[in-house]
């Protein structure tokens, strides 16, 4: 875990210098593939800068190249990788085998793979509105089943990230469409249950961060309550339940410090989501 954390900070430190290489990293075929696309007119750094490349500044997929240059991106990148290593994707077809299940919010600004600079195949990925992890979510649980019973990963991730704007509306009144409504019922119930704490902040950015923090304790309990992952520690799998946050500001990973490794840490974990306990960030 510590690699992970340590990951992001050579990422971030490359985003402030010159954005591109944090895309790809070191020299490997991930770098490769960034420098050739900063040799394409820097589209990976426009990207992940957030201008959205050469496909317009709206995001919306139209006009000035538009859809086409997903597609030339796309072979600039599969390119760069078999120059890397002409096996590349052969190897990478055959064999899926990550240590990692990353739960993570669907914000565009939170791409896994990216932040911990790890290649494709080494993180299994879900992702939903805010990271909510809830136990009528079939979706959610049937990726966390894959992830422990299959592909038997070591280590499940619940990520969460300041400013979120799920999060955000769940600190007010529903309003933003019946779908969305009820599933960010999920994240107000953590709200109702450290209305108190919250109330005593000073500001909306500091109940968010909170409730974000408190969102991430709860989605660690919920997996950690889970039949797959109940089942696994009864096999004795070795399996962690990690909480992070990510920041936008700085594109650091902080651990909350609320993981979970076993049947017996699964009432702790609840607890620690409780507002009375401050499971605040450490290190970062």
């Amino acid at each position: 875990m510590a690699s992970l954390l340590a990951a992001s900070r050579p990422v971030a430190a490359a985003a402030v210098a010159t954005v591109g290489p944090a895309v790809g990293g070191g020299g490997g075929p991930r770098g490769m593939a960034a420098g050739r696309r900063r040799g394409k007119g820097s589209r990976g750094a426009a990207a992940v800068a957030g201008g959205g490349g050469r496909g317009g500044g709206d995001g919306d997929g139209e006009g000035d190249g538009g859809l086409d240059d997903l597609f030339e991106n796309n072979r600039h990148w599969a390119a760069a990788m078999r120059d890397g290593d002409a096996d590349y994707f052969r190897k990478l077809s055959t064999l899926q085998r990550p240590k990692y299940l990353w739960i993570g919010c669907s914000d565009s600004r939170v791409p896994a793979n990216v932040i911990v600079d790890l290649p494709p195949g080494a993180v299994f990925v879900h992702r939903n509105i805010a990271n909510v992890v809830t136990h009528t979510d079939l979706n959610c649980l049937s990726v966390i089943e894959f992830a422990v019973t299959i592909l038997r990963v070591r280590h499940i991730l619940v990520v969460g990230h300041d400013a979120c704007s799920g999060v955000t509306a769940a600190l007010h009144p529903p309003g933003h469409g019946a779908l969305l409504d009820a599933w960010l019922r999920h994240v107000r119930d953590v709200r109702v249950r450290a209305a108190a704490e919250l109330a005593a902040l000073p500001d909306d950015t500091a109940r968010v961060d909170r409730l974000v923090e408190l969102n991430v304790a709860a989605g660690v309990a919920n997996v950690a309550a889970t039949g797959a992952v109940q089942a696994a520690w009864a096999r004795g799998d070795d399996l962690t339940v990690h909480g992070w946050v990510y920041k936008l500001g700085d594109g650091l990973l902080r651990d909350l410090g609320v993981s979970v490794a076993g049947v017996k840490g699964v009432g702790e974990a609840y607890r620690m989501g409780q507002p009375e306990d401050d499971g605040r960030a450490k290190g970062g």
